[in-house]
């Protein structure tokens, strides 16, 4: 681990496939526990001009000829190589003034997030370089023009600037979305931690699993790189909502209409249920989660807790609560194991936090902890960068305004109390907009009120109680499924969110034209598009030899009254409707008795399914069943079954089947329409 070993090392930046020192010696860039020296930055003499088109031509053609298969298997193999090499950014983590803990959420959490977007691209996205999106729109009555949306990679580069507070998750939940999406990237993280993310992009260059030039990194400033971004480029921000503004008001990125998303100052709210008062689980809950939250990365995270919201008749109890628990927090060195809080990031972000204290004394006055006086267990006390945890007590959040707009980005929350659940969801909507507020209840009823009055300032809302205590996630976890962002104040972004992460790097694009040119566009046919009736049974076929647009058009099968008092009797299912025949004629959907649809279904796979072994391996799901129009006794039905979408699945020597399967009587009607999936195999066995 030669990075601890050469202190401070000239950190370099990944451009254009190499590394390069910048040109100038750099500045210092200090372990946060100790004050010694780890690392000097500099990006000088750097041509962004150059990394952004090495970007473009290089590595954005090379991500886009892949798959999304493709590329969620280069993500899983990048995580798990990752993984193998955790403890080396454990070891480097602890400069950065984080507990094993802390860390663990940062590198652990940060590699868990390409599994997640590796699985999900597995899983939810097809094995194709375009993606459909919604359904067909029918544009003309005969059915000959039609139109599609798609999603293609935008043709630029993704430019991400990152926070200091989380060197390897900062990086890695953005980078897994862009990279599945089909773009490359430029990360450029927060100069004071930047250490840790260098040292992960080395660690992820040299597994040479990256197509090239697919992640550059800048350690430093980011010079005129901004000069140079066009339409189709991506910038995202994680930082303050000053600098945040200041970056969205760029001239190119006003000028080209760049997709600009930030995630910026954030004062989250915890909210405590009027019914969970002191003696109850939810006001345990509330307090261990408030406590955690002001102490996990000492504070400096942008989900942290910063309005402790809770009925004025508990706040007493819960200010002791609180002052007791954070009483009982080791703070100091992150090496020592003995502690359970580590430094802020630097010496002048303890400066800053301790300035925006004295802001909120306007409103607030501290109840528990000492800024000026840090106790430690165990580090450098003077150039450390250590700080109490310190609460403080707002006693009219009503008329207040210091504690709604200023974020002390360290282990800092303001209790603020309420009397009505009306009152609550005000002070929570003076924040300007959040990532995140959780409300502490187990009351459906105070649930609903605060959630759905508090839900359009929120990019995220957690309800914590004693149901889900053992496996929560907690207040200040963003996961790879669920949005991270929020809107207002919290800049209006949505970064993460499952796929909904991965469109925000792709153009959407309406296709009109004959469905047989959108299905060829689009790899999924669709109604009108050309079929392929040779006359051997599509279930016989191999996905080597599968094409879209095979269809199978069955014999026809009569539904005798027998066949419904049959099904009726065997699965037990005897509602009037199949039974009883005045009951039916007396119902407005029916002239009579009918049969199940699920008899219809079953009756259908008995017509299209070819029963000896072959290439079809198994049934595994039906998407999109619909009944359209009811079956009488001694109506026929026939199926006409199409290929409609495959998905070879790029490790295994099978892969998915979509067939659209349409049931029609003897009049032509469709009486049902369904999609039938099926696992096929690549080659005849």
């Amino acid at each position: 681990m030669y990075i601890l070993a050469d202190r401070p090392r000239r950190l370099e930046s990944y451009v254009g496939g190499v590394w390069t020192r910048g040109a100038k010696d750099g500045v210092a860039l200090l372990d946060a526990a100790t004050g010694a020296p780890v690392a000097l930055i500099d990006s000088s003499g750097i041509d962004f001009a150059a990394a952004l088109a090495y970007g473009r031509e290089k590595a954005g053609p090379a991500l886009r000829r892949m798959s999304f298969h493709e590329r969620a298997a280069m993500l899983k193999a990048l995580a798990q190589a990752l993984m193998d090499r955790k403890e080396e950014f454990y070891a480097l983590s602890t400069a950065t003034g984080a507990t094993r803990t802390d860390s663990w959420i940062d590198i652990e959490g940060g590699i868990g997030t390409l599994f997640s977007y590796a699985s999900k691209g597995k899983r939810e996205l097809p094995n194709t370089r375009v993606l459909a999106d919604g359904e067909v729109e029918t544009l003309s009555r005969d059915g000959t023009f039609s139109a599609r949306h798609i999603l293609t990679p935008l043709e630029g580069v993704a430019i991400h600037i990152n926070a200091f507070n989380f060197p390897c998750w900062g990086m890695l939940e953005k980078l897994a979305p862009t990279l599945l999406a089909g773009m490359p990237a430029i990360v450029k993280p927060a100069s004071q931690t930047a250490y840790l993310t260098e040292l992960m992009v080395r660690r992820m260059v040299e597994t040479g699993l990256l197509t090239e030039g697919s992640v550059q990194l800048v350690c430093g400033s980011v010079g005129d790189l901004l000069d140079h971004v066009d339409g189709q480029d991506v910038v995202t921000f994680t930082g303050s909502a000053v600098t945040g503004r200041k970056l969205k008001m760029h001239p190119a990125i006003i000028e080209n209409s760049v997709r600009f998303t930030m995630e910026a100052d954030s004062l989250n709210a915890a909210v405590l249920g009027l019914d969970a008062g002191p003696g109850t689980e939810e006001f345990e809950l509330f307090v261990k989660e408030v406590a955690r939250e002001m102490t996990a990365k000492a504070g400096q995270k942008c989900t942290a807790i910063r309005r402790v919201i809770a009925p004025r008749a508990h706040s007493d109890a819960l200010i002791a609560a609180l002052d007791e628990r954070l009483g009982k927090v080791a703070l100091g060195n992150p090496a020592d194991e003995s502690v359970r809080m580590g430094p802020l990031a630097s010496l002048g972000q303890r400066e800053e936090v301790r300035a925006r204290i004295r802001d909120l004394a306007a409103d607030a006055e501290i109840v528990a902890g000492d800024p000026a006086n840090p106790q430690v267990v165990s580090g450098d006390v003077e150039a450390g960068a250590f700080l109490n945890p310190v609460l403080l007590f707002c006693g009219k959040p009503g008329a207040a305004r210091a504690v709604h707009d200023i974020e002390a980005f360290g282990p800092i929350s303001t209790v603020m109390p309420y009397d009505t659940a009306e009152e609550a969801v005000d002070l929570v909507k003076r924040g300007k907009g959040s990532l995140v507020t959780s409300v502490f209840t187990n009351d459906p009823r105070i649930a609903e009120e605060l959630v759905l009055g508090i839900a359009p300032f929120n990019g995220r809302v957690m309800i914590g109680n004693r149901a889900s205590a053992k496996t929560s996630t907690g207040h200040g976890s963003p996961l790879p499924g669920l949005v991270h962002g929020g809107p207002g104040r919290a800049g209006g972004g949505e970064e993460l969110g499952g796929i909904r992460g991965v469109k925000h790097y792709m153009q959407r694009t309406a296709v009109q034209g004959a469905p047989g040119l959108l299905s060829a566009v689009t790899g999924r046919w669709i109604e009108g598009a050309p079929v392929r009736a040779d006359g051997e049974h599509p279930f016989r076929k191999s996905l080597a030899e599968l094409r879209i647009g095979d269809q199978l058009v069955t014999a026809t099968r009569t539904v005798a009254l027998e066949d419904i008092e049959h099904f009726a009797n065997f699965t037990g299912d005897t509602f009037y409707a199949h039974m009883d025949e005045e009951a039916a004629r007396a119902n407005p959907f029916f002239d009579g008795r009918v049969a199940h649809g699920y008899l219809i279904v079953s009756f259908a796979a008995g017509l299209f399914v070819d029963p000896a072994p072959g290439p079809v391996l198994a049934n595994y799901g039906v998407d999109n069943l619909r009944l359209l129009t009811p079956v009488y006794p001694d109506d026929a039905l026939q199926v006409r079954l199409t290929c409609k979408e495959i998905n070879p699945r790029i490790n295994a020597e099978h892969g998915e089947v979509r067939w659209d399967c349409r049931v029609t009587n003897q009049t032509g009607a469709t009486v049902a329409q369904y999609d039938v999936l099926t696992m096929v195999a690549k080659t005849r066995g």
